[in-house]
């Protein structure tokens, strides 16, 4: 009886011990993946807005700010998806204040960002800023490099929707380890701000930014001419694999309207770009820009490309020289295409659906996103591209019951 009784007392015990043990396991986990699940996740397409470098450069104060959010409201920019009005180098005072903290140029910007943040909110538009992960901006100016948690704190509080983290004066410090700590206080301050790391590709980014940020440059900074747009092209190369939604790869902002390009070049450009999933920043002045300009910006096929839920970057599938032909799958079982004609004169360009990854059927819908036509075609897709220039379709399989 003596050893039944120990052995009905361990039982109970070990049925106490394995509850016990079960609930206090199961009370974190519970609220782990309530608390994931009700986070918002960020950039799951790629963001789209504006910038004020390629422009403006060091030439910004607050009424330009104020002004380029009216004016993406009023072109209907807002409306086709960008919302970020972003402050590039050049915002902040030329030393930190009393508190240590970055505080706004006087001069340029007197009512401080919090007020241009409560600004561009009101528009229903949202703000970006930018700093440095070394001692300095690129421009000189005061940089987030050991002061990650406190800036953070302030981005936070002034109401900041955006980060742009340069690398200059980083001091030969780990590209990795000070882009996870401005990470890591973005995250302390309970403020959804998307993180964009521009490091300009020098430590393969690809390879670790997409568990730090939302996107990363891939490059050096973008031109305004043919070549620049091409070089960087040219660099995209091998690099889808590693975008998905939440995470870009990021070929630079756009020069669509700053006059460097041609019309024919700046479609170009757009369609790449859509069709690469990158972040679409327009970087010119939008507030003067043409018709021809903003009906570039503003095509909302091209945009849904770019904008495609399933977020897989489109890639290069034939390179004939000055004729290239690049695809990105899309969430519906559609293919854009972009027939690209970077030479000197005019190509009659064509590839079949089945030789870009489609199913090999009878019949297929092609849809030009420039001219807005459709067409249907036993899988020939075909134009005749300018120089510099490119043609933009989308195709769809045509069923038996269509």
């Amino acid at each position: 009886m003596k050893f039944k009784s120990i052995a009905l007392f361990m039982g109970v015990l070990w049925v106490f011990l394995l509850a016990f043990t079960l609930l206090i396991n199961s009370e974190p986990k519970d609220a782990d993946s309530t608390n994931a699940d009700e986070k918002p996740k960020l950039a799951l397409t790629p963001p789209m807005g504006w910038n004020s470098w390629n422009k403006f450069g060091c030439n910004i104060d607050e009424e330009l700010i104020k002004e380029i959010a009216d004016a993406m409201v009023e072109s209907g920019m807002r409306d086709v998806g960008y919302i970020y009005v972003n402050i590039d180098d050049c915002w902040m005072a030329p030393s930190r204040d009393e508190e240590g903290n970055l505080q706004a140029d006087p001069a340029t910007f007197p009512g401080g960002i919090k007020a241009i943040a409560d600004y561009v909110h009101s528009k229903g538009l949202k703000l970006g800023i930018y700093s440095s992960a070394g001692t300095k901006t690129c421009q000189g100016l005061p940089a987030s490099l050991d002061y990650e948690t406190q800036d953070a704190k302030k981005f936070a509080e002034w109401g900041v929707d955006y980060l742009k983290y340069d690398n200059c004066y980083n001091q030969g410090r780990d590209a990795v380890e000070r882009y996870k700590e401005m990470r890591r206080a973005l995250d302390t301050t309970g403020r959804q701000i998307v993180f964009s790391i521009c490091e300009w590709g020098r430590n393969r980014p690809w390879l670790w930014a997409p568990e730090i940020g939302n996107l990363w440059r891939t490059t050096g900074d973008i031109r305004d001419n043919w070549e620049s747009v091409m070089y960087i092209l040219d660099q995209q190369v091998g690099l889808a694999k590693y975008a998905h939604p939440g995470a870009w790869n990021d070929p630079d902002m756009l020069q669509v309207g700053n006059g460097g390009l041609t019309t024919t070049e700046d479609r170009a450009h757009f369609s790449l770009w859509c069709v690469l999933a990158a972040p679409l920043l327009a970087g010119n002045d939008i507030r003067y820009m043409t018709e021809v300009t903003r009906e570039i910006l503003t095509n909302e096929e091209a945009i849904a490309v770019n904008q495609d839920p399933a977020g897989v970057q489109g890639y290069k599938v034939r390179d004939q020289g000055d004729q290239e032909v690049w695809v990105k799958p899309l969430e519906d079982g559609d293919y854009a295409v972009v027939l690209l004609n970077r030479g000197e004169n005019a190509a009659f360009m064509a590839i079949r659906a089945n030789e870009i990854g489609m199913p090999d059927v009878t019949s297929y819908k092609v849809r030009d996103l420039w001219a807005h036509e459709d067409k249907i075609t036993g899988g020939r897709i075909d134009a005749r591209v300018p120089s510099h220039g490119a043609a933009m379709f989308r195709v769809r399989v045509i069923s038996p019951s269509n």
